[in-house]
């Protein structure tokens, strides 16, 4: 994922914006967001528009571990 800078709070991304911040297409964005966002049969909007942390969350999402687990920090094991 490409660096993002630091931005305004109140800056938003619509969805080609968003898509060119993460380094991916607008395809993958929404497969994303129908993954992890847009589940039990409800539909995605039209038009969507993110802000910087929505980014965050996204790009751990389209980059994150492929394995089906769901953990975001792997935590030692206690002796």
């Amino acid at each position: 994922m490409p660096k993002l800078s630091r931005v305004p709070k109140d800056r938003r991304y619509d969805e080609k914006e968003a898509a060119a911040a993460l380094g991916i297409s607008v395809a993958r964005l929404h497969e994303v967001l129908d993954q992890h966002i847009f589940t039990m049969g409800n539909p995605r909007p039209q038009s969507l528009h993110f802000t910087s942390n929505d980014l965050l969350l996204l790009g751990y999402w389209c980059n994150g571990p492929r394995s089906g687990t769901h953990e975001v920090i792997t935590m030692p094991k206690r002796k």
